[in-house]
Parts: structure tokens; sequence; C-alpha cells
């Protein structure tokens, strides 16, 4: 019988304290795409779709926990400890626009065409900020007069251009119609919301709450929703883009990465971290994951150990 190939990750070193969040692009037209990381030394950092550093946001001034892309690459947005927004230009690393907040800013998304960013975090706020208007004052996100969540804000993701979906410590995510402000559907979690991330080629929410994993479908009406109960509490979970057989968890009680089938079956523990895993993203071409440490390192994992792609080519995996 033939022996597994065994999966070796490629290191994305640089970061010095946790990493906090990670986010791919979207594929772009020539199948590449790029990866931005968040960390608590307040860096953000910007790499190719091989994992190669291309460069590093600087003028954060506290821990950085969200950072994601636009559609096409051109802006980064961050949400920082600072009690500020920021958006960038990609390609000079230049800051376009800083957004002062009241507090800390845990989430941050960018619409589609880049003409709004959402951004929620310690005050129970969701902010919409036009970004064809920085100068402008914010718009605010409020459940019938009042505050938009009661819990902190963990997560925030534009839907298309007109939706806006919020998740936090209440237990609650909440769909939004981002013309009129109003709400239009919620659901409830009995337990916090640790993770929430927008899976687009699969169109589902992918959720963590205490032992749970939910696949939720972007829109409120949509298919019904497939929850997993797992035996551990994971920090943030990520599907399969394109085969939608499997995801991957990380867990702030071990350093291991983990692959479950839709099921909920443990299909592979991955070690190498030296320290609690709190993310994990699926590539948008479905050929890697990357996975994120309170060691402040970037670890990049085969989805098909031994096979040619990005700089695992040329090496001995066996």
């Amino acid at each position: 019988m033939a022996t597994p190939v065994k999966s070796v990750p490629l290191v994305a070193p640089g970061h010095t304290r946790p990493v906090t969040h990670l986010s791919f692009s979207a594929l772009q037209d020539d199948a590449t795409y790029l990866l931005v990381s968040s960390c608590k030394d307040g860096n953000p950092m910007l790499r190719e779709w091989t994992g190669d550093w291309i460069g590093t946001f600087l003028g954060h001034k506290g821990a950085v926990w969200s950072t994601k892309l636009s559609f096409d690459t051109s802006r980064a947005a961050t949400g920082s400890a600072d009690f500020t927004a920021k958006v960038w230009d990609t390609y000079s690393g230049n800051s376009l626009h800083s957004f002062p907040h009241n507090h800390i800013v845990r989430t941050v998304s960018i619409s589609p065409s880049s003409s709004h960013l959402l951004t929620g975090g310690q005050e129970k706020k969701v902010r919409i900020f036009d970004l064809n208007r920085p100068d402008a004052e914010p718009d605010f996100l409020y459940d019938a007069g009042t505050q938009t969540h009661n819990g902190v804000i963990k997560s925030v993701v534009c839907v298309g251009e007109n939706v806006g979906v919020t998740a936090g410590d209440d237990g609650q995510i909440k769909w939004w119609d981002m013309r009129t402000r109003e709400l239009t559907a919620n659901l409830n979690f009995p337990q916090p919301i640790t993770s929430m991330e927008l899976s687009i080629q699969t169109q589902r929410l992918v959720v963590t709450s205490g032992k749970a994993v939910s696949f939720i479908p972007q829109m409120p009406n949509g298919p019904q929703t497939h929850s997993i109960t797992l035996s551990y509490c994971p920090s943030s979970a990520s599907i399969h883009p394109t085969r939608q057989d499997r995801f991957v968890t990380g867990n702030l009680a071990d350093e291991w990465v983990r692959v479950h089938g839709m099921d909920g079956e443990e299909r592979e523990v991955l070690k190498g971290h030296h320290g609690p895993v709190h993310c994990v993203e699926f590539s948008p071409d479905g050929e890697m994951y990357a996975s994120g440490s309170a060691a402040g390192t970037i670890r990049l994992w085969q989805t098909t150990p031994g096979k040619t792609y990005g700089l695992w080519q040329g090496q001995n995996q066996g």
C-alpha cells in the first residue's frame, strides 16, 4: 500500500505577535490572488498567492483585528485597536483614508464595487462609510432605534452592494438593507459568535459558535442551514470553495489545524504551529488553505499534498 504523502506547510514569517485574521482576495482574471494578514503587532501584511511577501501597511498604532481586500485587490481595509479603520492603496501601500471611531474596530468589509466600507467592534454599532465621499459623516445601522448588537461585533460582511450581514457576541446574525439601513432578518445562536466569513463561491456564511460550525445561506431566504457540532470549540472555519466536501478549523485550545468532512468526520490533524490557531481560510481556487497562530506565524497547507503548485514545485514532500 502506498504511503500517504505528508502535508508539508510553507511558513510565511514576518509578524511578531499573534495573527488575528486572514483573508484571501477573490480569484483574479489571471488565476492569481492575494492574501492579507492582521496581527496584534499592528502591521497588516500583503502577500502573493505563493505566500511571498509584497509589503506591510504601516500606520496603525494598535493591534489590527481585521483586514479585507476589495474585489479587484486595489484597496485594503483594516480595523484596529487604535480606534480607527483605514483604507489603503495596495499598489503603493499608502493610507488613503483614516476613519476615527470611539472604541476598538474589530471587523471591516468593503462592498464589491469599493463604494462603501462597513465597520464594527467594541462599540456594538455598525458604521457605513461612503468611500466616494470619505469626508462625509458615516451612517449607522440600528435595530429598532437601538444599538446594532448587544455585544461586541465580531464580523461584518457585504453580500453584494445592498446587503450587509453582522454577527456578535450576543449570538445574533443580522441581515441589513444597506440602502434603507433597516434590519431585514436575524438568526439567533445560543452562544456567542466567534467568527463569520463569507464564502463567495459557495454563497454561504461560515459561522463558528460554541462547538458548532454552521454553513448559512448568504441570503436568509436561501437553502437550509447546515450545522455540525464538533468535540471542541473552533476559533474559525472555512469551507472548500469548489468541492464543498470539507472544511478546516482552528482551535484556541491546541496548536493544530483540523480538516473535517461535511458530516463532521475528522479527516486530518495538521501539526506545525507553536501556539493556538486563531484563524484559517481557504484560497479562492481551493488549492491550499492558510492558518495563523498566536505565535505570530502563518502556514500555508496544500489541499492535495505533493501536487505541483506554487512554491511547492520541486519540493520533496514524501
